[in-house]
């Protein structure tokens, strides 16, 4: 952990800044009102931010009947390299241990090779494949790789 950084549940209000981290981190963002819809159904949004009270990072995570998901998960690409993904990640596996769950499992674009490598170095091992579940240019679709993640 960074004494420069702190963990935060994120309010509604705070969807400004997770869109412009998100348009900035993925060539298919999700949109404003996928943002607010999650928000509006209760899923928690975890925030790494700046002593400053800036937002470096954001993971929209739910917990229910054993299992967690990470269901968006983006580090402002102006950050990469710090290992602020890292230390969302770790925080986000220790609260699921700690309400319960024995699975975390997540969704990755098969191209996404840093996020690969930060997944499967923290433990998480490939359990199938989504065939054509990301957009990907010019009408294609690009294959997500299910991970999981077993709590002990």
């Amino acid at each position: 952990m960074s004494e420069l950084w702190r963990l935060g549940r994120l309010p509604a209000s705070r969807t400004p800044e997770i869109l412009e981290i998100e348009q900035r981190g993925y060539p298919f963002p999700w949109t404003e009102r996928i943002i607010h819809d999650s928000f509006r159904h209760g899923t928690d949004c975890w925030g790494v931010l700046a002593a400053d009270d800036s937002l470096l990072a954001y993971a929209f995570f739910s917990m229910a009947v054993g299992e967690a998901h990470v269901l968006n998960i983006c580090v402002d690409p102006a950050v990469h390299g710090q290992g602020i993904g890292r230390y969302l990640m770790q925080y986000l596996m220790q609260l699921a241990r700690d309400e319960g769950c024995t699975v975390i499992l997540l969704e990755v674009r098969r191209s996404n090779s840093a996020a690969r490598r930060l997944y499967e170095s923290l433990g998480f091992t490939t359990l199938g494949v989504r065939k054509g579940y990301y957009p990907a240019g010019d009408q294609q679709r690009e294959d997500a790789l299910v991970l999981g993640y077993e709590i002990f």
